[in-house]
């Protein structure tokens, strides 16, 4: 098959989930024998533009001429048979789809957020769940709270994206490809088509190295803002170290916002190591000693790459109960869950999960199971590919077809799902 990847890059000077996740999707395609080829643009290209440059970016992110006319002059020489569209935010824009329609290519869309109902794609604002946009024309009220940023300047040129952009979305869109149930049911909420949302799981690479004994530590591993729960994750580990402590440390990895507040807070303990960034062999080690990994975002996550990447170590997870995480881990089964927002509940699955070292050892054991049941690179590959060749017949077939068997079902069972890389940060 001959695959043409749309992907505007996030900036290098933050780890990108989903940045990884189309480079380990387009070597998966690769080692499969497919061709596979990208057309890319990377938000640090923002930085070396002149003043001008620079003040015209906002004006490109609705809409990017030249981006479309050189798109469609590569898919007159290329004549791919599908395209995959993942971020196009914000020297894409959505001018490839335009180019694609014009060359009656058919295109899938992977939705790593909710920017097509959410300007910054988070469903986030001030510590608590959004959903002011959903179904508002015009997105007045991201622009009103400054939603991007905290700029009403810079929210502006999403809101006006998303709004005129819309339809073309909708209809230009062959195979929409969300990333858990969860999303796919709030999208389908919002009055996206459902009959061409369908879930695909990220797939999680063999990491090489899986977990051998107990375990040494909890660990976090993320961004370091308030969305991803750092906050109550600091406020649950003062709990337990007042009664006493649960025998490991806590180490905290990533860099954000918070950082300061963290590297503060962590200072001159020896419960509490902060790390900071940690490159990807690091992470995977540092994963594969753990007794869990903790997640306790605050948002609505679309996936939760990193719960995954411990379910491939066979290490069990501590996450928040909304979002994807409800699909990732089941409770009791792969890990625990815990009140999301609250201290007090996030202490007590802490302690649970590393006050019995058998039921542990249990938990990390079908973590691993379903792994490979659900989130392993055979499968990702599969489903991939079960996705493109629906759109392709879909175009052929003059329409779009119906989601693969037990789709729907995924999208709305609360049982075996999973869940993306927040919003629009670049």
């Amino acid at each position: 098959m001959h695959v043409l990847v749309v992907h505007n890059r996030y900036s290098s000077a933050q780890p990108s989930g989903e940045n990884r996740v189309v480079d380990e999707e387009v070597g998966l395609l690769r080692a499969a024998g497919h061709r596979v080829e990208l057309f890319e643009r990377r938000s640090d290209e923002i930085a070396a533009r002149s003043l001008l440059g620079k003040a015209a970016v906002p004006l490109l992110v609705p809409w990017n001429p030249a981006v479309r006319k050189e798109f469609a002059a590569l898919l007159r020489a290329e004549r791919p048979d599908v395209v995959h569209v993942h971020n196009v935010f914000p020297l894409l824009s959505p001018a490839v789809l335009a180019a694609c329609a014009d060359a009656g290519v058919p295109v899938v869309a992977t939705l790593h957020n909710y920017t097509q109902i959410c300007p910054p794609g988070t469903l986030h604002r001030d510590g608590r769940q959004c959903t002011e946009c959903v179904g508002t024309p015009g997105a007045l009220p991201a622009v009103r709270h400054g939603c991007y940023r905290d700029s009403r300047l810079a929210t502006v040129p999403l809101a006006v994206s998303m709004t005129v952009n819309r339809r073309r979305w909708w209809s230009g869109v062959d195979r929409f490809l969300c990333i858990s149930g969860a999303q796919r049911d709030i999208l389908v909420r919002s009055g996206m088509p459902a009959e061409r949302l369908s879930v695909k799981y990220n797939f999680v690479p063999e990491p090489g190295v899986r977990r051998e004994g107990d375990g040494e530590h909890l660990l976090f591993l993320g961004r370091l803002a308030e969305a991803k729960g750092v906050r109550p994750l600091m406020a649950a580990w003062d709990k337990i170290a007042a009664g006493g402590g649960v025998g490991v440390p806590l180490v905290i990895a990533g860099a954000g916002p918070l950082e300061r507040e963290v590297t503060a807070w962590a200072a001159g303990r020896d419960d509490v190591s902060y790390v900071g960034l940690l490159d990807p062999v690091e992470c995977r080690r540092a994963v594969a000693r753990s007794v869990a990994v903790v997640a306790p975002s605050m948002s609505l996550e679309t996936f939760g790459l990193v719960v995954a990447e411990a379910m491939a170590a066979g290490v069990p997870a501590v996450a928040a109960g909304h979002g994807a995480f409800v699909e990732l881990v089941d409770e009791g089964v792969t890990g625990l869950l815990h009140a999301p927002g609250e201290a007090a509940s996030l202490a007590d699955r802490m302690r649970r999960i590393a006050g019995d070292p058998v039921r542990n050892r249990e938990m990390g054991a079908a973590a691993r199971r379903r792994y490979e049941q659900r989130f392993s690179p055979s499968v990702g590959l599969e489903r991939l590919l079960e996705e493109y060749r629906t759109a392709i017949a879909g175009r052929a077939g003059g329409g779009n077809s119906a989601p693969p068997v037990g789709i729907e079902e995924a999208g709305s069972s609360r049982g075996i799902r999973a869940g993306g890389d927040g919003g629009q940060e670049k």
